[in-house]
């Protein structure tokens, strides 16, 4: 889940080219002949609703993330919310989540019913701070949904505790985090049950909207399973009310092709990380900008590359790397106890210091595996310049003011 891809985008200029945020384009077409052809098989067998294709992609996802199932669906916002259903969490029941993530983490929780409950995030992770969900666990609790944010693994290990020692399910928010690892587990498979997203720009994306949902529990695959077909189990026989929510078998096909290829495009992604590492190292910013860490015993997919840059100037880097035509964008801007359809649940500013400081510092870079290293040169160059820029016309104002 992620904003509109619109927003990633930056104005054309006649005279320089502009470095994409997210470039689509340039992936596809190391796939096209790919994609074609198994776009061309479901033509041929006109099935496009589940079926063989869709059956093939969730075993390959399965074992994708050593999950014993996988159970395709419309979204990752219908995977979270038919995750919930299949634990029947609902009205009454709490779960815990970060408020500093994609608006479907705790949208879903309100679908079912049920409340979201926010703790802080740690400021170097963005995931949330275990201690403070201790804090937050009631006898009302039902669930954590801890999100794997921006490609890189949540700390399971205390939540695995706390969910053992209260009877509760962890829901994982792995939509950011396919390929993700914790200490040598994939996520999809560090809690009861894990939930992806296929939207395009994910760094395994569909040709439109498409999610799963991993599970080790055969009792809650068949739920799923059931739950996506208007809880039907054959034979119009309804046992409950489920939802709408099957995957395509284009999206299916167009999604095997792509897994095939995606640690290759992970990797790639690793090395434009380091890269950027390496790149920065030679100017001396580290008090203006910070660069993400990969934390111990992880494996960082890097959905998103998500600096921090001081919240007096956040704001002017952006609009100047876009008056530059480089790519970047707030991921997210305003955290979700602050938004105005959650005012009902009580929270003011203040509550959550580090997601709320997060919201005003966070700027994401181009990170995308065919990124050039023209472009990233020129992504860190024109940081820099503004960075600097910035600097010399604060310490003007400062003298002017002094004098």
């Amino acid at each position: 889940m992620t904003q509109p891809i619109q927003s990633d985008s930056v104005p054309s200029s006649p005279s320089v080219a502009a470095v994409p945020l997210i470039d689509l384009v340039a992936q596809h077409q190391t796939i096209a002949d790919e994609v074609q052809e198994a776009v061309a098989r479901v033509f041929a067998a006109q099935s496009f609703v589940l079926g063989d294709e869709v059956a093939e992609f969730e075993y390959e996802i399965a074992e994708y993330c050593d999950a014993r199932d996988a159970i395709g669906c419309a979204s990752g916002t219908d995977a979270l919310i038919l995750a919930l259903m299949a634990h029947d969490i609902g009205p009454g029941d709490e779960v815990i989540t970060s408020p500093f993530t994609f608006f479907a983490t705790a949208s879903s929780i309100c679908r079912v019913g049920a409340k979201p409950v926010f703790v802080d995030i740690d400021p170097v992770s963005f995931n949330l701070i275990p201690e403070q969900v201790e804090e937050a666990i009631t006898s009302r609790t039902r669930a954590i949904m801890p999100v794997h944010l921006f490609g890189q693994c949540a700390e399971m290990e205390p939540l695995w505790r706390m969910a053992v020692q209260h009877g509760l399910v962890v829901i994982e928010d792995a939509c950011q985090a396919i390929g993700a690892e914790y200490r040598g587990r994939r996520a999809g498979v560090l809690g009861t049950t894990g939930c992806f997203s296929f939207f395009p720009t994910k760094n395994l994306g569909g040709a439109g909207d498409g999610g799963i949902i991993t599970t080790d529990d055969p009792e809650i695959a068949s739920r799923l399973r059931r739950l996506r077909v208007h809880g039907d189990t054959g034979g119009y026989r309804h046992v409950e009310v489920g939802l709408n929510s099957r995957l395509d078998a284009l999206q299916a096909a167009v999604l095997r092709v792509k897994l095939r290829h995606l640690d290759d495009w992970t990797a790639g992604r690793q090395k434009n990380a380091g890269r950027y590492a390496q790149l920065f190292e030679t100017y001396d910013i580290d008090d203006t900008l910070q660069l993400p860490q990969v934390l111990g015993e992880r494996r960082h997919v890097f959905n998103q590359f998500v600096v921090r840059v001081k919240s007096d100037r956040r704001n002017e880097v952006l609009a100047s790397l876009r008056e530059r035509q480089i790519g970047a964008a707030v991921y997210y801007p305003s955290p979700l106890h602050l938004q105005k359809c959650f005012a009902f649940l009580g929270y003011g500013a203040g509550d959550f210091p580090h997601a709320e400081l997060a919201c005003e510092e966070v700027l994401a870079l181009p990170i995308f595996t065919e990124l050039r290293e023209d472009q990233q040169d020129r992504v860190v160059e024109g940081l820099v310049e503004i960075l600097e820029l910035s600097e010399r016309q604060s310490v003007r104002l400062k003298q002017t003011r002094a004098a």
